[in-house]
């Protein structure tokens, strides 16, 4: 089977496509920041469904550990059929209460590694005729909720124009939007989750299933779940004052929750 390679793969979203992944026979080559989740998440994976599995330690807010990560994906000698740009980043503040430190990791993981990765990637599979890439994005893209919000949007409409300059090419894009999912995400954020009703939170493992589903019928842009994916024809169709309304209402709840 082929190799895939994933970032931000020791938990969340990232650990559910490895697993998926795994589960379906392809090797992992597995990229995030900590090397002991790392080593464990690959012992499992192999010791569960006997695949090969490789570890990348990378910050993908550094520059040059992004590079070693491109480097893999340009490798011809064991050839990446899909990329899994997932690695998140997330703050519990607004703008304007963060340090613009900060504010630059972020674009830079979710917004620079993404393009630099998704280059490699495919710029290989395009020369071999064959491979996939999914851009793990955000419901939030369609809103205006902070640099998280932009960042997003932006890599929605990047998943776009590069699965339309990939097209017949055999290689091709998606962009994940989903909405609220149980990981831990939130809570390594900072970010208070409590108020969010039930309905609203999807699984990870159905999403990862739904989302490579999604891949295979060669969808630019997968929303999963029937709510989230009214929400997001609702916020596509209506006047963007109606979007920016809705945005700062839900951003004030959250502060007031925060600092109650």
């Amino acid at each position: 089977m082929s190799w895939v390679l994933v970032t931000g793969a020791t938990a969340g979203i990232g650990a559910q496509f490895a697993g998926v992944l795994a589960e379906k026979g392809h090797d992992v080559v597995l990229v995030a920041r900590d090397r002991a989740r790392l080593e464990n998440v690959s012992d499992d994976l192999r010791r569960t469904y006997g695949v090969a599995t490789e570890i990348l330690v990378a910050d993908l807010a550094d520059r040059a550990q992004v590079g070693k990560v491109a480097e893999r994906l340009a490798d011809e000698a064991e050839p990446i059929d899909l990329l899994v740009n997932n690695a998140g980043f997330g703050m519990s503040r607004s703008f304007l209460r963060n340090p613009v430190e900060q504010e630059e990791e972020l674009i830079d993981v979710l917004c620079r590694a993404v393009l630099v990765l998704s280059h490699a990637a495919a710029t290989a599979m395009r020369a071999r005729g064959r491979g996939a890439i999914v851009n793990v994005s955000s419901v939030a893209g369609f809103a205006a909720m902070g640099t998280y919000s932009a960042a997003k949007s932006w890599v929605t409409v990047f998943s776009e124009s590069l699965g339309t300059e990939l097209a017949g090419t055999g290689v091709t894009v998606t962009a994940l939007c989903p909405g609220f999912v149980r990981t831990e995400f939130h809570e390594r954020a900072g970010i208070d989750m409590g108020a969010l009703p039930g309905p609203m939170w999807l699984d990870a493992r159905r999403l990862v299933v739904d989302a490579l589903d999604d891949v295979a019928r060669g969808r630019l842009v997968s929303v999963p779940g029937r709510s989230y994916r009214l929400l997001v024809a609702a916020m596509r169709l209506v006047p963007r004052s109606v979007v920016r309304r809705g945005s700062r209402s839900v951003q004030k709840r959250r502060n007031h929750e925060r600092n109650s």
